[in-house]
């Protein structure tokens, strides 16, 4: 194939990588965004396969098959509640190949950069090895505490700040160092020593960071890996990586963003520690502690105040995915709507491990997209709300961001669901969130908990409403 039919490709891979961005932006047009994504890769491997850069089509050919074999097999094993983890894992492979290529590049006797061209290359390597090394050990960090592997509590390392700058300034030196060198044809040593500190800086980075942080971590890797990918596009000289590349990139900083300003958070705060710690409280004093009785109702009664009711608000978490309960309570807002109730759903931001989670596993389970709505779309119409049923969801809901100011949690937007007529938390056992915070919720007077795996008590509240 012809450099210009090559380019051509990727160009229109380009465009079609784009129209699956801002697909995606949508549940609506969410299905369109990965088709269009899924084609643009398509075009992408062939334009590259039939390029004269590949020569040796028996290796390539082997490399595709065991990594869509690989995929394939995680595609049919996984479990929606492990996608949080997965999408972390799949960011470590992007920047472990950031390094590959890295050393690949810098070892290559065929290169035959001189003068200025050659600093330039050698910078790319060096910035490509660093982003990737950083993003391969803090995912596989992110995906140990995800999977429940480690602690979701943040390690905070005595002076972690002073150390984080005194890494910054080595990998600084070092990269003086490795120039110098590399110009000269050494560098070896500088490049993996900065190599082994990226790693440790990766590691170190993500374990300071709370369990409650874990959806910005995820959005941040995100955008690390695409910024990895298009480090590896300028040491290979390839536009479409470095275009998309910058596209991951720069969409998952945006999200992280996002993430940060729905948790009210400062995205610096994120990576100096997580939900929990000291340096997170807002006040700076003790949390307030609440006093006061938890009362617990059964299915029954459940589904006699869903069935007297006009106006029903679901909001899902995490424990709705572990229970895998979504498609029991599209069944009972399929028999709640059949009645004139008007059923809808409140989603907040970082519901769920990972971005999206909620929306995903809603879809998932056929739950209509029109009755779906954001944290900010719906906060206002609790007070008209005669039951939120809470499926699995804890800090998310919890008043303490709203009532105390030196709560770990102080400030964060939350959906206001005390506000409602009647609360019902649907949980296994009095345990806190995520974040490791206690829930004031659990114990108001509107508030009742109905105790039990999410999808059994569902299933019993949706046999009684069908009698």
């Amino acid at each position: 194939m012809s450099d210009g039919l090559v380019t051509v490709s990727y160009i229109g891979a380009t465009i079609l990588f784009i129209l699956a961005l801002g697909g995606l932006s949508n549940q609506e047009s969410a299905r369109r965004g990965n088709l269009y994504g899924m084609i643009g890769m398509a075009i992408a491997v062939l334009a590259t396969i039939l390029s004269d850069t590949v020569t040796s089509y028996v290796i390539v050919i082997m490399a595709m098959g065991i990594g869509g074999g690989i995929g394939y097999y995680l595609a049919k094993k996984v479990e929606m509640t492990q996608m949080p983890e997965l999408v972390a894992i799949l960011h470590s492979l992007v920047g472990m190949a950031a390094v590959f290529v890295g050393y690949a590049n810098f070892m290559d006797p065929a290169a035959s950069f001189e003068g200025v061209e050659k600093s330039i290359h050698e910078m790319e390597i060096y910035v490509g090895i660093l982003i990737g090394a950083i993003t391969f050990s803090g995912s596989v960090i992110a995906f140990g505490k995800l999977s429940g592997k480690i602690s979701g509590t943040p390690v905070l390392l005595p002076g972690r700040h002073w150390l984080n700058l005194g890494l910054l300034l080595v990998t600084i030196w070092l990269g003086s160092w490795f120039l110098d060198a590399a110009l000269e044809g050494g560098g070896t040593f500088p490049l993996i020593l900065m190599t082994i500190i990226a790693l440790a800086f990766g590691v170190h980075m993500v374990m300071a960071i709370g369990g409650a942080d874990m959806p910005v971590v995820v959005s941040m890797l995100n955008s690390y890996s695409g910024w990895a990918a298009s480090a590896t596009g300028f040491m290979l000289s390839n536009d479409l990586l470095i275009v998309t590349g910058a596209l991951v990139g720069s969409s998952g900083a945006i999200l992280s963003f996002i993430m940060c300003r729905a948790m009210n958070r400062k995205f610096i705060a994120v990576i100096a520690g997580g939900f929990g710690t000291d340096s997170s409280s807002s006040g700076g004093g003790a949390a307030m502690e609440y006093a006061g009785e938890v009362t617990s109702i059964d299915p029954d009664e459940t589904a006699e105040l869903l069935d007297a009711a006009k106006e029903v608000m679901f909001i899902p978490g995490y424990g709705m995915a572990v229970a895998q309960a979504q498609h029991t309570v599209n069944d009972i807002t399929k028999v709640l709507r059949a009645k004139g109730v008007n059923v809808r759903f409140g989603i907040h931001p970082v519901a769920g491990r990972m971005p999206g989670h909620m929306n995903v596993l809603l879809a998932e389970a056929k739950v209509p997209y029109d009755i779906v709505y954001e944290m900010d779309e719906i906060n206002d119409d609790f007070p008209k709300i005669d039951v939120t049923m809470v499926v699995g969801a804890n800090d998310i809901v919890n008043p303490s961001a709203m009532e105390d100011p030196n709560s770990p949690i102080a400030g964060m937007p939350v959906l206001e669901c005390w506000k409602g007529t009647n609360t019902i938390v649907l949980k296994r056992s009095m345990a806190s969130g995520y974040a490791g915070v206690d829930n004031p919720l659990f114990i108001k007077d509107n508030t009742d908990m109905l105790f039990g795996d999410a999808k059994d008590t569902l299933e019993a509240v949706l046999k009684h409403l069908n009698k």
